[in-house]
């Protein structure tokens, strides 16, 4: 039977791979591919915990909650890298110096 403690191992692992990505990428798609596995993870959470909660189903509403909201920033997270690349023509962190217009 898998037990909390599995489901907690399995979040912690892809929560400290995304933190890797975020972390360690150049690159600002890999940068928001890493803070949605870093969601991913927390949404993980609130699920296997609502899985244990037989009352109230908090946690499958929270996780739904997170899902729209990561959704959204994900949208808006693309649309800041496409202008920039629109402007600066690279999608480098390191590369862009200044944000003014």
């Amino acid at each position: 039977m898998i037990t909390l403690t599995h489901f907690l191992v399995v979040s912690a692992c892809i929560f400290c791979i995304g933190l890797y990505a975020v972390l360690a990428k150049r690159n600002a798609i890999m940068i928001l591919v890493g803070i949605e596995l870093m969601i991913n993870s927390a949404v993980l959470n609130l699920v296997a915990f609502g899985r244990y909660d037989k009352v109230n189903y908090g946690g499958q509403v929270f996780a739904l909650f997170a899902i729209v909201l990561a959704a959204a920033s994900v949208a808006v997270g693309l649309a800041i890298i496409l202008n920039v690349y629109r402007k600066y023509k690279t999608i480098n962190p390191d590369n862009i110096t200044d944000l003014r217009d």
